[in-house]
């Protein structure tokens, strides 16, 4: 393997209606003929910004005129290293054009189909179809309650929701398992937000039964007890070590939950991670990061500041909404 690695700037160019622009690779290129994110290798003394206002005026004819990070990933080619620094641009000046005669397209995110891009683009993708904002369930006193909270968040925007069910609670309702996995499956449905199942192992075969949604999320214990990962479409994890981030990432997670960042009353004996520390623990994680623990909306820029995709919370969202 060559151990050189290649510092490139690439651009997610949203057009504001739901669209990303890619572009076609030549087919004399490395990963030639794929489809990829505009942009380039960095010039030497380029920071980010620079590299990449200079890659799309060159290659697209455009000027960036807005744009915050997005993912940075390294990833190992058999013939060569990429260090992919990954922002989206929401706001440019001019029409997009292949000056370099490269084929473009505005393409749907939904519509991406990760076999048509290199590898190291599929984390990049994930991350665009991700939001910014993560509802995790929380305590409730009935369905019905249940029912009225879930349908609050999602009316608030949210479009990432894991329902959390914990073992003493199923044992203990397990007659009203089946109506509220029922009522998330149709309430995520009707607000187009990716459902993550995070319920006891003995309920998987229940929740199959219920509903089609192969979306599972992993607690740092069942984690660390997979030797593959699972049969799903999204898969997801809980991660609070290097160990936990390290196992994530081997077994093919989509993306992963790091706590606690800030203080939380729920564990007030656990030690916080802190911004500095989070950001240093993902710093070479090739996937996307939500911060949870202590954090609501208002820190999502913090997050996306420190490497991660946006914020993961409980109360924030479920109990006590903060727009």
């Amino acid at each position: 393997m060559s151990t050189e690695i290649i510092h490139v700037a690439a651009a997610a160019v949203l057009d504001g209606n739901g669209r990303v622009l890619i572009t076609r690779r030549d087919d004399d290129a490395h990963q030639g003929g794929l489809w990829e994110f505009p942009g380039g290798k960095l010039e030497p003394g380029e920071d980010i910004g620079q590299g990449l206002r200079r890659e799309l005026q060159e290659e697209l004819g455009i000027s960036v005129t807005k744009s915050r990070p997005l993912l940075k990933l390294t990833h190992h080619y058999h013939d060569l290293s990429v260090c992919l620094d990954v922002h989206t641009v929401t706001d440019f000046e001019g029409q997009p054009e292949g000056l370099e005669g490269q084929p473009l397209r505005w393409c749907e995110l939904d519509a991406l189909d990760p076999d048509e891009f290199p590898a190291a683009d599929v984390p990049v993708i994930n991350a665009l179809r991700l939001p910014r904002r993560y509802l995790i369930t929380g305590n409730f006193d009935s369905v019905a309650d249940f029912q009225n909270r879930l349908e609050r968040s999602l009316a608030n925007g949210i479009k990432l929701v894991q329902l959390r069910i914990k073992p003493d609670w199923y044992s203990q309702n397990s007659n009203a398992f089946d109506s509220i996995v029922s009522i998330s499956k149709q309430a995520c449905a009707s607000a187009g937000a990716i459902l993550m199942m995070n319920v006891p192992e003995d309920a998987d075969a229940r929740v199959a039964k219920i509903t089609a949604v192969k979306n599972l999320h992993a607690d740092s214990r069942r984690l660390q007890q997979l030797d593959t990962r699972p049969d799903c479409e999204w898969f997801s994890a809980s991660c609070h070590t290097g160990k936990d981030l390290d196992k994530a990432q081997s077994l093919g997670a989509d993306f992963v939950v790091l706590s606690p960042v800030q203080y939380t009353t729920s564990h007030p004996d656990t030690e916080p991670l802190g911004w500095q520390r989070f950001a240093a623990m993902i710093d070479d994680v090739n996937i996307p990061v939500y911060a949870l623990g202590g954090v609501d909306a208002s820190h999502v820029d913090r997050a996306i500041d420190a490497g991660g995709q946006g914020v993961a919370a409980i109360s924030a969202f479920w109990s006590d909404w903060k727009s």
